[in-house]
Order: structure tokens, then sequence, then C-alpha cells
């Protein structure tokens, strides 16, 4: 069976070859040149750039990409499950569904199941490896797809910016609630529901805004002893050290994993960001 996802998922680069895993990119514009994220460049170099001034722009997965490895999954007669960056974050879902129902045409006998994760970042990516341990446990594509649909809802995506221009840019937040906020130090702390981008709260202060982060992470979450707890940053690993400290202390989760913010994401929410990523109460090992 193979398993196909995105770059939206900002998993590491190693994970995709030691699992077994097919990463088709997302693609970062950045000073007249286009990379293929992950593979071809580095988030390192798209937050340096952005601190220098560039104002990197992103794309979807190219409908050529998915066309070449649908075509060659049906080809093979082995089954897959793709499992996709929020639809309402990226074109990427869309378009992988067109192009499957495309290749169905030439190959009605394609088996290829396509989830809408309604995720982003650290919040994808454990969707990935649930996907990955249910496979190598012999599960069925029917199986997977049912178990990630259910799990889906159930992750918490919690984070906050370290400059709001960014989400101003991008079209999140006005340009004037980005000044008067950048002037009173107001950090927002955001969530993503039903895979939109929806601001929570408003504190004054990044510590202030962690803070308020992990009681949330309590309210939401319940007991994290049988947890994992995802952090991903966007090249700021010492305050991220920091935020897996204070979750470590007052959570005492089962593990926590932390990652680096890839270059799709990171050109829209800029250098500073801390996402927190872990499933709710209602979630059910």
């Amino acid at each position: 069976m193979k398993i196909f996802t995105d770059s939206g998922c900002d998993l590491p680069k190693s994970y995709y070859e030691d699992h077994d895993v097919v990463l088709l990119p997302l693609r970062v514009q950045l000073n007249g040149n286009e990379y293929d994220d992950v593979l071809s460049i580095d988030s390192k170099e798209i937050y340096e750039a952005i601190r220098n001034g560039a104002h990197p722009k992103t794309s979807q997965v190219s409908p050529e990409l998915f066309l070449s490895h649908f075509e060659q999954l049906a080809k093979s007669g082995e089954e897959g499950i793709y499992i996709a960056f929020s639809s309402e974050l990226s074109g990427t879902y869309g378009t992988a569904m067109m192009i499957r129902n495309q290749v169905l045409e030439q190959y009605p006998t394609l088996r290829l199941a396509i989830i809408d994760s309604k995720c982003a970042s650290l919040g994808h990516g454990f969707l990935i490896e649930e996907a990955v341990q249910l496979r190598d446990a012999g599960s069925s594509v029917d199986e997977i797809e049912a178990k990630i649909k259910a799990l889906a809802p159930q992750m918490e995506h919690l984070f906050t910016v370290e400059d709001l221009d960014y989400l101003a840019k991008g079209g999140r937040l006005s340009k004037t609630s980005a000044f008067l906020g950048g002037l009173l130090s107001i950090k927002p702390i955001l969530n993503v529901e039903d895979g939109k981008l929806v601001p929570i709260e408003k504190l004054r202060g990044r510590k202030k805004a962690i803070a308020r982060m992990l009681e949330l992470m309590q309210e939401r979450g319940g007991n994290f002893s049988d947890k994992i707890v995802g952090i991903s940053h966007s090249d700021d690993s010492a305050f991220a050290n920091e935020v897996k400290a204070a979750i470590q202390e007052k959570l005492a989760p089962k593990a926590i994993q932390t990652t680096m913010i890839g270059s799709v994401i990171g050109s829209h929410v800029g250098p500073g960001t801390i996402a927190i990523f872990f499933a709710n109460k209602s979630y059910q090992a």
C-alpha cells in the first residue's frame, strides 16, 4: 500500500524515506526562483530571506506530479491513500481529487482513497504517522481511511505568531490591526477549526500567550499521560525548547515531538511562530 502526503504536514525530510511515504511537495517562489518544499529548499533559507525583506509566495502541488504518481499507482495495481493538507488552506486537495477522477477514466480499477485532513503542520503530520502505523500493522485502506477520518476532527492546533504583519500580508488580519497589535505587543492565539484559521484570544506578550495556550491544552486535552504532543516552530528552537519544558512540567505527556515549520506554511506565518498540536478529550486510541 502506498501512502501519499504533501509537505503541509511539516514532517522532517528523513521521515518519508524511513517510513516509505511518498512526499508530494508544495512549491515556494523566492527571488524569481521556484522550489519544491523540503526537497529543493530548506525552511531556514526561507526564514533568513524573510528577515532580509523577501516576500516568498507559495503554490499547491503541481497537477503533473499528481498525474504521474496516480497513473503509476494505477498501473502497479497497488492500493493507495493520500492524506492532504487542509482544503481550506490550499487548493491541493481539490486538485488531487480532479486528477484522481481523470486517472479513473483511463484506469477504472484505480484504488486510491483521498482524505481532506482539515489539518496543518504537525496536526496533519500526526495523521500521517497514524496511517503509517496502521499500514505496518496490516490494516486495509478502508480501515485506515475510517480511522484517519475519525481522528482528524479531534486534532487541536494552537499557535501564536511573533509578528502580526505576516498574517496581514496573507489576508488573515487587517493591516491596521497588525500595526496596532505590534505597538502593543499583542499576540493572538489561533486555532484550526474545520480546516480554517480561527483566532481565539489576544494577549499582550508572548509569554502570556504561551501560558494561556497551556491552559487551553489542559481544558481541551484532559489527561495527557497517553498522548503525544507536537510542537512546531518557525526557526526559534530555543523558545520551542522552553515551551516543551513548560508542557512537560504542567501536563507530563507520553511524549513530545518537535519539528520546524516548513517553507510553505512558514512563508505565511513568518519567523518566531510557535504551534502546539494534540488530540482532544474525545480521542480514543
